[in-house]
């Protein structure tokens, strides 16, 4: 009888103490003292990671060998298999077979793309993963989902959330059918199962032995009667973690749930961002008080005073009960052995926190961890660290999108759903895995990559492998050098990417045909290194799931909807660390923390938006659908994120950072932050450690000085062309860099169409007009629709420039029809010349030069875009024109004579309403006579010659800025450290 009045047996742990050495520390007195006591009984615990932390602390306090008792993961997607008899008895009948995630994901997203015909398939895919989340929820707190139908909200929800509620009612009625097809349960559903089934197993017969749950905190149905009836067991107890007992009962009933009012029925909301929510709600259904919860009476030497304890719960009080703070006792709102550190930048912060686990190393023993749910800002800590040649890894993982089997499968897809377009396909071919077997080759490959992208700059060739081919076969002949050397390489490696191509080119297939094709394209182009280490194993496994289950999934998938499908799956693959990082270090998430501990804390990343996040939304059920259902609301995730800090907080030594602003704009202080201050009346600041952050990184810098190089007269050039002319009066170091150390900026790779190459365009156009249709203005209007439907033109100059160019040639024609009608005759286009003045040869390539009525040379150039203005032209600067006159009047072209005066710019560009326009560098407000012309550009030149090529002038960088705008060498003379400084 006596048994039988044994009420539930619970205790905490408080935020205070380390939990998993406290917990152990118990076990092994109550337990230890027989051989076989421990080895005997069961642990409890809600996650794998708690599972090694405990394990762990028993293998630190043990001084010899140890039997451990059986520590089970509530939370194991394999529950039966991993314990065995003990949830699972063998004379009991088997629970139907869970269905596997992703297979359940593709089929939701099937449904979704039948009741929504239309939905692109990656979005269905993505919206499918809520839904796989809200179907979950709905089984975790075992509410029916008919309830949808019993609630009247008509007229109350937006057209948006009305259509959401529909499509989810649809899926919710075929999802079971599909269910039964394949003879699967839900996740959720099956461990459910598992858990009553234990419940009533020991309910029947108590286990002989102990059986202890610690550290578990979730709320749900299932997981509270468990441990209900684990409490009441003969040899059965639930340790909780950090259950605030302190906390007076006006605070404690303030967090809720409530009883609807029985005047108004109204109920008042839970606090559920309350630490301790989550808490309270699972003693509410256990069905246990608060005052039947004793204290666990260990202590560890990991342990932080017990006033830090009381002052955790005084800056957790509800908001409505903040008021009593500046009322409290001085004990409870001391956070002895708690500093922070505010930064600037989170580059700063994560120095800082390297700096203090750097700093934790220097004592013997000492541990340390960083906790932050801020995964950037722990790959900047884990980066500082090897700096020092310390190896810590985060072991909340890191996405699979962001390893390199993730991005090798991500290069793949893109190149495929890009139709090899440059950027792509360099990207996956100089991917670090592709040809990484053996260094030899790895090397070759790259040199071979890097011929093809040098081929390859400038606007985008024709889409697909046939395209590549014909851009290499074809071309100006100032690349045909690049492009033959490519052509060799390429040539050899094509094969490898026939199963990409494949992809692109097959229109849309079942996603397991596609998950084939990246199989044998990973492996074709990197062979076992694409699987090796366990992020390969988990894209292979991916991946095998794919094909496997991919038919149950969308039906037809374009190689262009693949990516973002993927991605989202690849992101959702998380890979940690396997063991055997630093010994006394640790980076860890907000769920791999829990039940861990160490001698120094950072608790980092403390901004709001990140601790705690912003709540996720559920794109499928309202907040008032999830209110009248009794499911959790979405601010929940933030209480149970208060009660990490919480736990965190309680560490012996602890430090607080966050920055003022991230990478794009100002931050706010978590709430959190903001709670400690206003209790604590300020928090301690980390003596010297700002200093440290800023002087680690922080170098003596001397600005360079204005780069004016002056080599011997032996090595100045001796041939210059006429558009190089201005670029070394303005830029003398921009002509010195490009000339003499023959440096040319290369063109972007999948360029957008730039004025040059829309200017070579035209002239081609107007080049093969001129010398094969004898000013025909058809045919020239046809050229130009030719040029822009040739698969190699860029789609964007095909769809914006069309009507502007159309329009321009047009004009162009008529115009130079007109003209001859008068009597102007053309003589030559796009032809070269040269002249030697001052022991220097200057070349040119004129547009075009004309006869005019009255025998004189016409010198016309023409311009896409708006011609030099009159001031340039006087300062003396866009002598183009003078100097190809120049060229032409002393004989420098062939079958050209005369004298130039001339000299015209016929503009493509728009002014006023008309497209095309004439203007002339000289007469009128130019204040140059045209005869004066050529004889000004001859001294300009002459003087330019005479100072920097045949003179000892030294090639001064921007000389005169304002007539140098280009910035293709501001890099290599440093512009930005000295202009303005003189």
């Amino acid at each position: 009888m006596a048994e039988a009045a044994r009420g539930p047996s619970v205790s905490t742990i408080p935020a205070h103490k380390a939990f998993a050495d406290t917990l152990a520390i118990g076990l092994m007195r109550r337990y230890g003292r027989e051989p076989m006591g421990l080895a005997r009984g069961v642990v409890i615990v809600p996650t794998s990671r708690a599972v090694r932390a405990i394990t762990d602390a028993f293998v630190r306090l043990s001084e010899g060998g140890l039997l451990l008792p059986r520590i089970v993961a509530i939370g194991d997607t394999d529950l039966d298999e991993a314990v065995g008899p003990f949830f699972d008895p063998a004379d009991a009948a088997p629970v139907p077979p869970a269905i596997e995630p992703l297979k359940r994901r593709l089929i939701l997203a099937r449904l979704l793309q039948e009741a929504r015909p239309g939905l692109d398939p990656a979005e269905a895919v993505r919206l499918a993963g809520d839904l796989a989340r809200t179907l979950d929820q709905l089984q975790v707190e075992e509410v029916d989902p008919a309830r949808l139908r019993a609630i009247d909200l008509s007229g109350e929800l937006s057209q948006h959330w009305a259509t959401a509620l529909s499509t989810f009612e649809v899926v919710l009625d075929r999802w079971p059918g599909e269910r039964a097809r394949l003879g699967v349960i839900d996740l959720a559903e099956r461990r459910r199962q598992l858990l009553d089934r234990a419940c009533r197993h020991w309910a029947n017969a108590a286990p002989a032995r102990f059986v202890c749950a610690a550290g578990v905190t979730s709320p749900v149905p299932a997981v509270a009667r468990l441990l209900r009836c684990v409490a009441g067991l003969p040899e059965g107890f639930v340790v909780l973690p950090g259950l605030a007992t302190g906390l007076d009962d006006a605070a404690w009933d303030a967090l809720g749930p409530h009883a609807p009012d029985p005047v108004r029925g109204i109920t008042r909301p839970s606090i559920e961002t309350h630490p301790q929510f989550a808490l309270k709600l699972l003693l509410d259904r256990m069905g246990v008080a608060r005052e039947e919860v004793q204290p666990w009476r260990v202590a560890s030497e990991l342990d932080a005073p017990p006033a830090r304890g009381r002052a955790i719960d005084s800056a957790m009080l509800p908001a409505s009960l903040t008021h009593r703070w500046p009322t409290l006792p001085k004990g409870e709102r001391r956070f002895d052995g708690v500093t922070a550190i505010e930064v600037a930048t989170p580059a700063e912060e994560a120095q800082a926190i390297a700096l203090k686990l750097r700093e934790a190393l220097e004592v013997p023993g000492r541990t340390a961890a960083l906790v932050t749910p801020d995964r950037n800002l722990a790959a900047r800590v884990a980066a500082h660290c090897a700096r020092w040649g310390i190896a810590i890894d985060d072991s909340a993982g890191r996405p699979l999108a962001m390893l390199a089997p993730g991005t090798l499968l991500l290069a793949i897809v893109e190149a495929a759903g890009q139709s090899f377009a440059p950027m792509a396909l360099l990207a996956l071919l100089k991917h670090p895995l592709v040809a990484a077997s053996d260094p030899e080759r790895r090397l070759k490959w790259l040199e071979g990559a890097r011929r093809l992208d040098l081929a390859l700059r400038g606007p985008r060739p024709a889409p697909g492998l046939a395209g590549i081919d014909a851009h290499l076969r074809e071309g100006d002949a100032r690349t045909a050098r690049l492009r033959e050397a490519a052509r060799e390489w390429w040539d050899g490696v094509r094969d490898c990417l026939a199963p990409v191509a494949a992809m692109a080119e097959g229109g849309d297939r079942p996603l397991g045909d596609h998950a084939a094709l990246l199989r044998e394209a990973a492996t074709l182009l990197a062979g076992d290194a694409a699987w090796a280490r366990a992020e390969g194993r988990a894209a292979a496994d991916l991946l095998e799931a794919l094909e496997r289950d991919g038919g149950e999934g969308p039906r037809a998938i374009s190689a262009g909807a693949l990516l973002p499908l993927m991605r989202n799956l690849l992101d959702e693959v998380a890979i940690r660390p396997p063991q055997g990082g630093h010994p006394r270090l640790a980076i860890y998430g907000l769920i791999e923390a829990r039940l861990q501990s160490a001698d120094v804390v950072v608790l980092g990343g403390l901004n709001e938006g990140s601790w705690p996040a912003l709540p996720a939304p559920d794109p499928w059920l309202a907040p008032r659908i999830r209110g009248e259902l009794g499911l959790p609301s979405l601010e929940r995730r933030i209480g149970l994120a208060a009660h990490d800090f919480a736990m965190a907080l309680g560490a012996r030594e602890v430090l607080l950072t966050r920055a003022r602003r991230d990478a794009s704009a100002p931050t706010i202080p978590s709430r959190f932050w903001l709670r400690l201050e206003a209790l604590a009346e300020g928090l301690e600041s980390e003596p010297g450690l700002n200093g440290w952050v800023r002087a680690l990184d922080t170098a003596a810098h001397r600005p360079a000085a204005r780069p004016a190089p002056c080599p011997p007269l032996a090595d100045r050039p001796d041939a210059i062309s006429v558009t190089e002319v201005d670029r070394l009066k303005a830029d003398p170091y921009a002509f010195y860099a490009r000339r003499m150390l023959r440096l040319s900026p290369l063109d972007p790779v999948d360029a957008d169409p730039s004025a040059a190459w829309r200017g070579t365009a035209v002239h081609s156009i107007l080049e093969a007009w001129s010398r094969r249709d004898g000013h025909d203005p058809v045919r020239l209007v046809e050229r130009a629709h030719a040029m822009l439907a040739d698969t190699r033109t860029h789609p964007i100059v095909r769809a914006l420039w069309r009507p502007r160019l159309i329009a321009a040639v047009e004009w162009i024609a008529a115009e130079l029809t007109r003209q001859m009608g008068e009597g102007r005759r053309v003589l030559g286009v796009e032809e070269s010349g040269a002249i030697a003045i001052e022991r220097v040869t200057l070349t040119g390539k004129y547009d075009r030069i004309d006869r005019m009525p009255d025998g004189s040379l016409g010198i016309v150039d023409y311009k896409t875009g708006k011609p030099p203005s009159p001031a340039a032209v006087a300062a003396g600067f866009s002598l183009q024109l003078g100097l190809i006159g120049l060229i032409a009047e002393r004989g420098g072209f062939d079958r050209i004579t005369g004298e130039a005066m001339s000299f015209e710019y016929w503009s493509l560009a728009k002014r006023g309403d008309a497209l095309g326009y004439t203007q002339s560098p000289v007469g009128g407000r130019s204040g140059i006579a045209p005869e004066d012309f050529v004889g000004m550009a001859h001294d300009h030149f002459v003087a330019a010659v005479r100072e920097w090529l045949t003179g000892e002038a030294p090639f001064t960088a921007k000389l005169v800025p304002e007539m140098a705008p280009y910035a293709e060498y501001d890099q290599l003379m440093r512009r930005d450290e000295w202009y303005g400084r003189d």
